[in-house]
Order: C-alpha cells, then structure tokens, then sequence
C-alpha cells in the first residue's frame, strides 16, 4: 500500500463522491435542456487530438498549457509529442466542420459538454482537468447568432439558479480600432492586448509597465490604461474609436447585439465594457465575459471565429459560440436546495436474504422508487435502519418473521417513525399513494 500522498488524485484533478457527482450531473442536465430549446445538438470528440491540430491556436501563453503526449512504442525514446490532450471544446468543433463539412447542417448549431485539459499551475478553483459547457454556430454571419449564443448562456445561467451575473461586451474590431487610435504599433497589438487582459487581475499601474516592457511608448501606455480604467470609460472609447474604421464597425456590431438581446437578459445585466479583452488569438468580432457578484474572474465567456474553421484547412466559413465555466458556477451554486439523493426506499433483511424480498425491490423500482437492499447480510434492524438514514431512504421494509407469516411488510416511515403494515404485494401500490417516487 502506498503513502496517503501517493493515493491522492494527481495534483489539479479531484474525484467526485456520490452527493457531489449528482449535483454536477444535475447540472448538467440542466444546461443541456436550455441548449436543446434552443436547438442546438450534441457533438462528442475524442479527449485529445494531432498535436499540430491545437497548437498555435491558442497564442503563446495558451501554446504552452497544451499537455502534450509522448509518441510511444519504438519511438518513445525520441522524447517527441504527436498528440495532446484538448484545451478546449472549440479547436475540435472546428476540426470536425473542416472534416465533415457538407454534411453537417448549415447553420450547424452544436453543444458539447466535456472534459479538457490545461497544464496550468493548480489552485484554488484552479484545476489541470475540468469540465467546459459550450454551445456554437457554424455558418452564419447573422447577429442573431451572436445574440442567441448570449441569449443560450443567460437562460442557463438562470436555470442554474444564478442571477447576480454580468455580460461585459466587447469586439476584437474595437479593440483593434483601439489600437489604431492610440497608435500602438501594428507589430506590437497582439502582445498589447494580451497584457491589457490582465486589467482586471493585477494593478493597473502593473499593466502600463509591462505594456513599456512589450514596446510601447510610457506616455503611450500610461494613456491608454487611465482611459480604460476610467470610470466614464464608454464615452472615452466611443470618442477615441470614432476616427478608426475598425473601431466604427466594432461599435456597430457591439451596439447591433445589444440591442437584440438587452431587452430579454436586462439592460443592467450586459454592457459595452471597453477593458475587457478576450486572450485567444482566433476570435475575429464579437467578444464576451460573465461574472458573478463575489466572484473574481468570468463564469462564462464567448465571441466570435471567422477564420478558425480555415485556419485547419476546412472551408471559410463564420462562426461564434460561448462557453460555461460550469466548475465555478456549479461552486457558485452549492449551498443551493438540492433533491434527495440516495434512496427513496429501504429494504431491511432481518433473518435470510429471501426472494420475496427482491420481488418487492424489483416492483418498487419498476414504479420509479429509488430502491437498495440491505447487503451487509442479515442482522440488527437498528443497524439496518441506521443504514437507512444513512442512504437518505425517505421509508424502510421490515420483513420479519412476524410480517413472514401475516405475508405482509412493515413499511417505517424514516422522518416520523411511523409505521404501517401492508400486504407483499401492494407495497408500491401503498407508497404510491403517499407519494410519487
């Protein structure tokens, strides 16, 4: 047997117990129904791809999350990688247009609700391996498609049970504009805009330096954080982006989905928020985040593609989509009222297992109650019934000897104690008329 060190899940991964694991598949559940209303279908894909698939997808920083797996057999001594593990959900819906293309539906409007993995140093609400709730659509310039993504997300959030949540909208086109109206260098933007994302983590006197680091001018860089930060920070961009072409269509498109969708989420629920920059190197227009009152960082996150599906050889086709941070919404939500887990019924073995018995638990299962028999072999009926609070059963069967010979069971009510006797065979009969299992 190993140290206790030695049998903990490898660090940044968790193993999820009962409770725990229902409560996530509830969820879920529950974000699948929205995703189905909306008509988008399922999509599943294999839990890692060609390395040359995902890198460089990603940026720099992303680049090197990646978890790359080794080639094996004769040429796992050449120390090289020819697979990795996904990053994410997007790169592989990508790939999977480019494969299959015309014979995908167009508009292809997909869900995928899956693990990824991220060589990421682990921490609280940190994790290497976690599960990502996406939804996108392929194949249409519209910003109804947009707007719906947004839409999909807030509805879910809502089924979820959140409503402390915030949609900060912006667009890559903006951003771009922004940089031209600030006269940061065409070869310094990208690096720019990754260190402009870090608005919201670190001190924004922190940022200005490292932008002086990457290249930019001090007066330059100082300027552009104190407008960004600034509490009137809307009407600074909205001047400043007025005399770049980009920065007038990142508007356009900015204020075209706010004014499809604010009506419906709420106006106090999404804004235009110029200092949120989205880090991944394939968005193209459209970009947004979700946070929660006493929640640092996003919940969930999204925009638009154009060019990823024909980044990876596939077709030249349009595409947006958004993506749920279900592991901090489903922390977000785990004081919330539950369902009953475990067992809805109980069946004690007093004396000797007997076949009767498992013709009960069959019958009650057959009417949809939760049902386990006892499997410590027979004994105590105070244990067994300690077994049974244990496991959440809402009522027990008694079968003795008593009940054996009367060829009935005491079924024990397990919140009030009380206790009534039935025939064998109407047991399911009986606790369907005190309550639906």
């Amino acid at each position: 047997m190993g140290s206790s060190h030695q049998l903990e899940p490898p660090s940044g991964t968790r193993d999820f117990l009962a409770p725990e694991l229902r409560h996530r598949e509830r969820a879920f559940a529950t974000i699948r129904d929205v995703f189905e209303r909306y008509g988008f279908g399922p999509l599943q894909t294999p839990a890692f791809e060609r390395i040359e698939v995902l890198t460089g997808k990603y940026g720099d920083e992303g680049d090197k999350l990646i978890f790359k797996i080794l080639r094996r057999g004769e040429h796992e001594a050449s120390g090289e990688a020819d697979l990795a593990l996904r990053y994410d959900l997007t790169v592989p819906l990508a790939r999977v247009v480019a494969t299959y293309g015309s014979r995908l539906p167009s508009p292809y409007k997909r869900y995928a609700i899956a693990p990824v993995w991220r060589a990421d140093r682990p921490g609280k609400g940190r994790f290497r391996e976690f599960v990502q709730c996406d939804l996108d659509v392929v194949g249409s310039t519209s910003p109804l498609s947009d707007a719906e993504t947004v839409s999909a997300v807030s509805d879910a959030l809502d089924a979820l049970g959140l409503r402390r949540y915030r949609f900060l909208l912006n667009s890559r086109r903006a951003l771009a504009g922004l940089l031209e109206s600030y006269n940061v260098p065409e070869a310094l933007g990208g690096r720019a805009l990754i260190t402009l994302d870090k608005l919201d983590k670190v001190d924004s006197a922190e940022v200005a330096a490292e932008l002086e680091q990457r290249g930019l001018h001090p007066t330059t860089a100082k300027s552009l954080v104190t407008d960004l930060t600034a509490e009137d920070s809307v009407a600074r961009m909205r001047a400043a982006l007025g005399g770049s072409e980009q920065g007038r269509e990142g508007l356009a498109e900015i204020d075209e989905v706010l004014g499809l969708v604010s009506d419906r989420i709420g106006e106090d629920r999404i804004a235009f928020t110029p200092r949120m920059v989205r880090g991944l190197d394939y968005y193209t227009g459209i970009i947004w985040e979700v946070v929660a009152a006493d929640m640092p960082g996003s919940i969930a996150s999204g925009g638009r593609y154009d060019g990823l599906v024909e980044s990876l050889g596939g077709p030249k086709l349009p595409a947006c989509g958004g993506s749920l941070g279900v592991e901090r919404i489903l922390a977000l939500t785990a004081g919330a009222e539950q369902e009953s887990d475990g067992l809805d019924v109980a069946v004690t073995v007093i004396e000797a297992p007997r076949p009767e018995l498992l013709a009960v638990a069959g019958d009650l299962r057959d009417a949809g109650w939760r049902t386990g028999t006892y499997l410590g072999g027979s004994g105590k009926l105070a244990k067994q019934l300690r077994w049974a609070a244990d496991q959440g059963a809402r009522f027990s069967v008694i079968y003795g000897a008593d009940e054996r010979a009367a060829g009935e069971v005491t079924i024990r009510d397990m919140t009030t104690g009380e206790q009534t006797r039935v025939p064998i065979h109407g047991v399911a009969g009986h606790l369907g008329r005190r309550g639906t299992g």
